[in-house]
């Protein structure tokens, strides 16, 4: 028996397709687009049952970053309350260029790391309230000086309360993790750090959006399943290479 549909409306700009039409006895919505048909994208599809077919919908949602200071930034790393977890993608800092331990890394001497200094002291504090700061470093192969600056860091960065782990770029590649530095607080909330074209940090966006704090959920579980702890992956890595 065909069913009966009565026209709802387009939610296309131009009134085209995607349209919506919805059944008048059993009220299912049906989506009439343009068809998802490439075997590739298709294979990424979970539990599709038998006739079932795809179709492609524009984001309407109109996107207005919210942007916060350095300082509310700052702010975020005491009042989260029991996760803060960070992605870190770039192959360098700007800001790490310009601090002394730096300069001494590059010129082959240990950096010597302040273990008392303000930044140093308040991850101990917040560590010893019971809260977890987690990282997944990303490094290239062969890894840039920057990324293996960040590598001899994690030493310090775990003697104040950090676990830090590494992927290999190709492996976070595989894993689809996107290209991106952002703190996900608490499972809640994300704050996205945007660089400019000299790899300063220039402004950070907050975003409760659920769909994105899902997705960044989703994807903080696949790297850090994957993600090796520092000491173990310094070993994968050859000497100045």
């Amino acid at each position: 028996m065909s069913r009966r549909l009565r026209y709802l409306g387009s939610i296309s700009p131009d009134n085209t397709c995607p349209t919506l039409h919805d059944d008048t006895e059993t009220e299912d919505v049906v989506v009439q687009g343009d068809a998802v048909t490439d075997p590739d994208d298709i294979t990424q599809f979970r539990d599709i049952k038998p006739g079932e077919g795809f179709v492609t919908a524009p984001r309407l949602v109109e996107h207005n970053p919210v942007l916060i200071s350095l300082d509310e930034f700052d702010d975020l790393f005491t009042t989260f309350q029991y996760t803060a977890y960070r992605l870190e993608t770039r192959r360098r800092y700007r800001s790490d260029e310009q601090s002394e331990t730096y300069r001494q890394f590059i010129a082959g001497q240990p950096p010597e790391w302040d273990l008392e200094t303000p930044w140093c002291r308040s991850r101990r504090e917040q560590s010893a309230l019971g809260k977890r700061f987690e990282r997944v470093r990303i490094m290239d192969n062969p890894p840039t000086p920057g990324q293996r600056y960040l590598l001899n860091n994690s030493e310090r960065n775990s003697r104040v309360g950090e676990d830090i782990r590494y992927l290999w770029r190709a492996d976070a590649e595989r894993l689809g993790l996107p290209e991106e530095d952002a703190w996900l607080f608490d499972s809640r909330f994300i704050a996205l750090l945007h660089f400019d074209s000299d790899d300063d940090l220039i402004h950070v966006e907050l975003i409760t959006d659920p769909v994105r704090v899902a997705r960044a959920c989703q994807e903080r579980d696949a790297a850090w399943h994957y993600a090796v702890p520092h000491g173990e992956f310094g070993a994968q890595v050859a000497p100045g290479s």
